[in-house]
């Protein structure tokens, strides 16, 4: 995907600009399990969420060779006293082409564990030309094509470590990532924050982010917002922050549906050693 090119010989050398730089290696990003606990960061006010807890966990693994996978499950217990304790279960497992060019995706989401919107089962592909193909096969049996350049969410956080590599403030790109019903694609903007130096600490830094296997690993604060496609200039449908390390792993999760926020700990991180993969 990304090459390093190294030049050698005097004659390449006169014809190099004074300025030029070796480009950076490719981002590679390491196969690792994380939970987050949550709790409520803001209540809400017209839905009456006045408490909220629960638990993020999640496998990431892969390489740019074999592809990359993702089991994400989200069980959060909202709690009102209008209409009481409302359990929400999210599952969902991806696997995205290590190009980035192909994805399929499997999701399930249960409200009082029964299933809510069905199964959301399909695949998706991106086309030399650049439009997107998406086949659903659950709800209902669905194909449709989206104009524009997109990305999965793989390659959206390759992108997002890129740009705060090249001291970039915002990245914005449509990502489509199957949720929902799997038929919306999003336009989205990343805000980049400066650089934390590999082992800079702060108040907050839980202790399994003070580990050997972050510590030698910068991290950029982002926060992205998810806009209906072709309507960025209203608000958001909700929106995403978190510190994400050069690596992949991400902590200090706040996730804003509108109406109420929940923000997310990092309780537990286990990082196992990257791939020879090297693209």
């Amino acid at each position: 995907m990304r090459f390093l090119v190294v030049a050698s010989g005097l004659s390449i050398a006169l014809l190099a600009p004074a300025f030029a730089q070796t480009p950076k290696p490719a981002v590679q990003l390491v196969p690792h399990r994380a939970v987050y606990d949550l709790s409520l960061l803001r209540a809400g006010e017209s839905n009456g969420v006045e408490n909220a807890r629960g638990r993020i966990a999640m496998e990431f693994g892969g390489d740019a060779c074999d592809g990359y996978t993702l089991k994400y499950r989200q069980v959060t217990i909202l709690n009102s006293s209008e209409s009481g304790s409302n359990t929400l279960d999210i599952q969902t497992a991806t696997y995205e082409t290590g190009d980035g060019r192909s994805m399929h995706f499997k999701s399930t989401s249960l409200r009082q564990g029964m299933i809510k919107d069905g199964e959301v089962d399909g695949d998706a592909k991106l086309t030399p030309q650049g439009s997107l193909n998406v086949d659903l096969k659950q709800p209902k049996r669905k194909a449709f094509e989206a104009a524009g350049e997109t990305v999965f969410p793989t390659e959206h956080l390759k992108r997002l470590i890129e740009a705060g590599r090249r001291g970039d403030s915002t990245l914005s790109v449509k990502v489509y990532d199957g949720s929902n019903k799997g038929d919306k694609v999003y336009d989205t903007l990343g805000l980049i924050g400066r650089k934390i130096e590999a082992g800079a600490a702060t108040a907050s830094l839980e202790d399994v982010a003070q580990g050997e296997k972050l510590a030698s690993v910068p991290r950029w604060p982002i926060t992205i917002s998810y806009f209906e496609d072709g309507k960025a200039d209203r608000m958001p449908v909700y929106t995403i922050s978190f510190e994400l390390y050069a690596n992949g792993v991400s902590r200090a999760l706040k996730l804003d549906y509108g109406d109420f926020a929940l923000k997310g700990d990092l309780k537990s991180l286990d990082v196992q050693a990257p791939s020879p993969c090297q693209h």
